[in-house]
């Protein structure tokens, strides 16, 4: 069965109010939102959380694994919100943004997107707001927390978990171009997954079944990250990692 799956939520009234609920006993507010995480325990540990309809408001209407599955199932839902994480095989969030860029134009039916990822680094958080993404929290969240938040998104709002917002104040806070790593910008998007994925302590098998490629391509993409970065082996690539906070 694909990992990519559509799921229709239901919407009966609330008996208290919550984050989706009219506190003085009005209409519920309803929002759709898609999942997309590469781990299939946490999207079932969302869904437990905030997919209760008549109390959060939240309609979960499809999940996905990797970039190409969100690709598909947004385009085909059209959800006002989509929860995405930062590192997904088949090129990342940034990726997923990049190809959903005119679902998020759309002035109609925008497609807002809420960046939800276990990563605080710097790169990342920068990454996907400059790819389109309205915000940006770490999965220490509470359910209650997200909920809210994910309403706020859908009304074009910005949303960020505390320390994070300082990364994009910086970021943005003049109109010069922020300071480009040369070394990273010599790798591409795949070398920069192998490389976190190496940092991480992975072995070339999970690695390419994390990616789904052939332990041959890890390799090779592991010599091209050596020979750009001037590095020996995958400890010293794992400091350079550690010392960007790729990690």
């Amino acid at each position: 069965m694909s990992e990519a799956t559509e799921t229709n939520g239901t919407a009966g009234a609330a008996e208290t109010a919550g984050p989706g609920r009219d506190a003085g006993g009005g209409a519920d507010r309803r929002v759709r939102v898609v999942l997309v995480d590469d781990h299939r325990m946490f999207r079932t540990g969302v869904q437990a959380e905030i997919g209760q309809t008549e109390r959060t408001g939240v309609e979960v209407v499809g999940e996905a694994a990797d970039v190409d599955q969100a690709v598909a199932v947004i385009t085909s839902t059209r959800p006002e919100v989509v929860l995405l994480d930062v590192h997904l095989p088949g090129g990342g969030g940034v990726e997923v943004l990049r190809r959903s860029a005119a679902l998020m134009a759309d002035p109609e039916r925008p497609v807002r997107f809420l960046a939800l990822s276990v990563s605080d680094a710097a790169e990342d958080v920068i990454g996907v707001i400059r790819g389109g993404a309205r915000g940006y929290v770490t999965k220490t969240i509470t359910g209650t927390d997200l909920v809210a938040s994910i309403f706020r998104v859908q009304e074009g709002d910005a949303v960020f978990s505390p320390r994070l917002a300082g990364f994009v104040l910086d970021a943005f806070a003049s109109t010069d171009a922020p300071p480009v790593d040369e070394d990273m910008d010599r790798l591409t998007q795949r070398e920069r997954e192998v490389l976190r994925l190496i940092a991480r302590g992975y072995a070339y098998k999970e690695i390419a079944k994390q990616l789904y490629i052939s332990v041959k391509t890890v390799e090779s993409h592991v010599s091209a990250v050596l020979r750009k970065l001037q590095l020996s082996n995958r400890h010293e690539l794992t400091r350079w990692a550690t010392a960007r906070r790729l990690v």
